[in-house]
């Protein structure tokens, strides 16, 4: 029988990793702002690549000027059911670049320890070690029974508008991995998100009678103490707590609908405010919004006089990103942490880690299409900032952890 390990061995060693850094430059510096269009280039350039690397490449059209790049290492077949194709999900869409950069955002610039750029952690460090990953499973010589797909996409920031698009067309894949940043740790859970308005209607009165007014302020900011510290509806296991979190992002008080501020002495009949809540698998959008709507009928028997709105923000474009989840112990997560135990030397945290368990990704869809897989990929600790970057030594840990998933799982 193939020695699986040796040849994970020899997929990990064959990693070039001057020409992952060429190559992750060459990406950073193509931009490839989200929702305008912009991925047309990075695409075209990906394709070529890929194509020349070997494998079958294609360009699939998302919306004008916008494509998924899927690429394809054929297996031979066979494996008697051990092998499963594996797919690799990333997304090519980065953010907009703003104030406060030292670096050049598009300048691709490599010192003795980082890799800089407007989304090389977000996530093309990821996209760069998927091809470095497979690469060095080529260079080994390694023939594989199962398909690998290289699923480069756009629109991820949109909620996966090329995730989704790929799923209706008909890719699947048995295992999935998506690379979004969690420093090299293997996310099993992350969350689902809605974004929420509340607004509160008082009665306003004049501060040498505020005994008699229905403080709007003073209430919102009391139900948002209650959000943050509410019980949510549904399953109650520490990992799904630990993916529940209310944030508010704006807030607006004053009089009437326009809310009017040039009256402060006058008590405020209205405040608005939108926030975010993350919830976890087991739980839908309908019932957090009831969970908080719960929260509210307390404050209203608390408060006579006072009345509220709560709805949830449309969101425009963007798609919406369910909560995901996959069994620790599922064979993907288990040979992840294989192969990051034989890199390091240690192993990943595994389970709802860090601030990515906060995340939105396209693994929510996946899952959803059947597919089972977890996150798990270099950069995290710099992402979304002023000079962006990505650790060159997880870099490399993740192609090689992928050489060695890409063995493991296809063989």
């Amino acid at each position: 029988m193939t020695d699986k390990k040796a040849l994970a061995d020899a997929a990990a060693a064959a990693v070039d990793t001057g020409e992952l850094v060429r190559l992750l430059q060459k990406m950073v510096q193509i931009r490839s702002y989200s929702a305008g269009g912009e991925e047309g280039t990075i695409a075209r350039y990906m394709q070529d690549y890929l194509s020349r690397m070997g494998l079958d490449s294609k360009l699939q059209e998302v919306q004008p000027n916008r494509y998924n790049v899927l690429s394809t290492l054929k297996g031979t077949g066979g494996g008697g059911g051990e092998a499963h194709s594996l797919m690799f999900n990333g997304h090519l869409d980065t953010n907009p670049a703003g104030e406060g950069w030292t670096k050049d955002p598009l300048g691709g610039e490599v010192d003795e320890k980082f890799i800089y750029g407007i989304g090389v952690s977000n996530m093309k460090a990821a996209d760069a070690a998927y091809v470095g990953g497979l690469a060095g499973v080529m260079k080994a010589g390694i023939k594989l029974r199962a398909d690998v797909l290289l699923a480069h996409v756009v629109g991820e920031l949109q909620g996966g508008v090329g995730t989704v698009h790929m799923i209706k067309s008909g890719v699947r894949t048995d295992r999935f991995i998506v690379g979004e940043p969690t420093d090299c740790n293997a996310v099993t859970m992350h969350a689902g998100s809605i974004e929420v308005e509340l607004t509160v209607f008082g009665r306003t009165r004049h501060l040498s009678k505020m005994e008699e007014a229905v403080d709007a302020i003073a209430i919102t900011i009391e139900a948002l103490e209650r959000f943050k510290a509410m019980r949510f509806t549904g399953p109650d296991t520490p990992d799904h707590k630990a993916v529940r979190r209310v944030a508010c992002g704006v807030i607006r008080g004053g009089l009437g609908p326009e809310f009017h501020e040039w009256r402060p002495s006058l008590m405020a009949d209205r405040c608005m405010i939108k926030f975010s809540a993350r919830f976890s698998v087991g739980q839908t959008p309908e019932t957090v919004l009831a969970d908080l709507a719960r929260e509210m009928e307390v404050l209203k028997a608390r408060h006579p006089g006072m009345d509220y709105q709560l709805k949830r923000n449309a969101e425009g474009q963007r798609l919406f990103m369910g909560p995901f989840a996959v069994n620790r112990n599922a064979d993907i997560v288990q040979t992840m942490v294989r192969a990051h135990r034989a890199v390091t030397g240690h192993d990943p945290e595994v389970g709802p880690v860090g601030p990515a368990r906060f995340y939105g990704t396209d693994a929510a869809h996946l899952a959803d299409a059947g597919m089972i897989g977890l996150v798990y990929g270099p950069g995290g600790r710099y992402n979304t900032m002023p000079d962006e970057r990505v650790d060159l030594p997880d870099l490399f840990t993740a192609a090689r952890v992928y050489a060695r998933a890409i063995v493991e799982t296809c063989l």
